[in-house]
């Protein structure tokens, strides 16, 4: 019997592939595709030493998200069902008063979630928008928890008055890979998504950005998607992993179902290319079984969305988060602290 040695993959010192001018490069999508690529077990080995290396396995971080304002969304994203350009039934909103923010908020924090998440639909908040949701920022915050928020493109002016509410994360997503942006989204550039991230990051505030798999996009395509996390300078702090929820009326809605396993690899991925930061199970758990999301945390998730809705989709339902968190001896990372 012979014993095979694992063969680690680390990025070049001079990886090339093209991305925006002033962005150090760290890994290709070459060598991205080459971790897809490695037999499960060497993966999801070579993850588990990345996490361990820097974190406690055991722990996970849960956010839960809020809604402030549903629907009508001017851009076309393919996937949401509170774009415009699509028929899912979702009723254009209004946004949320302060005080029924703060009691969700409070709720999330008492079933143990340590950072609260605020999403509205629109291209981007207008100023009258933003004195609001800066009030948002400032009563969670008062309440102990961490805040991250979800706008949109953001200007400087308003990125700074995140700035001075205490905001922790923004997060904007990047989606997908550039070369298969254009199939999903026609009314924002990726650049634009690019700019937005950058401005966060001068200010000051955590980054959260990360994408959506299983929309039809290909193995390297899925990997040029991490490799433009990774290559962010910095990479995120928070990586936001979301399996297409598949909603009927929108363009992706009958979209071919992702194989499970292809969705563990790009945690395994995830957690490689960016070893600190903290890789979230975020749309589509509802979706999972156990056992996926078992072998998610093997591969280096310590993230998770939790309660029973997102912005308009459903979540798992708390009640089964924590058995299955109890199952694993996992536990809530705010607990521990």
């Amino acid at each position: 019997m012979t014993t095979q040695t694992v063969q680690f993959l680390r990025p070049s010192k001079s990886a090339d592939s093209a991305k925006p001018s002033g962005i150090a490069q760290r890994w290709s999508v070459d060598e991205v595709e080459a971790l897809f690529k490695l037999p499960f077990a060497d993966l999801l080995y070579q993850a588990q030493q990345v996490h361990r290396e820097h974190f406690d396995v055991n722990a996970v971080q849960l956010s839960t998200l809020l809604s402030i304002k549903s629907g009508g969304c001017t851009e076309d994203c393919g996937y949401c069902p509170q774009s415009a350009f699509n028929s899912a039934g979702v009723e254009d909103q209004e946004m949320l008063k302060l005080e029924a923010v703060v009691k969700a908020a409070r709720a999330a924090q008492q079933k143990g979630a340590g950072r609260f998440c605020m999403g509205a639909a629109w291209r981007e908040p207008s100023d009258a928008d933003m004195a609001s949701v800066v009030k948002m920022v400032e009563a969670v915050r008062d309440l102990g928890m961490e805040t991250c928020a979800t706008l949109g493109m953001l200007s400087e002016e308003h990125v700074e008055q995140l700035r001075e509410a205490g905001l922790d994360y923004y997060n904007h997503n990047l989606d997908s890979a550039p070369d298969f942006y254009g199939e999903i989204i026609t009314t924002r550039d990726y650049q634009d998504r690019l700019d937005t991230l950058e401005r966060v990051r001068r200010a000051g505030i955590n980054v959260c950005s990360g994408g959506i798999v299983g929309m039809g996009e290909s193995l390297t395509q899925r990997a040029g998607l991490i490799a433009q996390l990774a290559n962010l300078n910095p990479y995120p702090e928070s990586v936001p992993i979301n399996n297409l929820v598949k909603v009927e009326g929108t363009a992706m809605g009958n979209a071919a179902d992702l194989d499970p396993l292809d969705f563990v690899r790009t945690i395994a991925v995830a957690r490689i290319t960016m070893p600190k930061a903290r890789v979230r199970l975020s749309a589509g758990r509802q979706q999972m079984s156990d056992a996926v999301q078992a072998l998610c945390f093997l591969a280096g998730a310590n993230s998770m969305f939790y309660g029973e809705r997102l912005l308009t989709t459903g979540n798992p339902d708390v009640e089964r988060d924590r058995a299955l968190l109890d199952k694993l001896g996992m536990y809530p990372l705010a607990e521990k602290m």
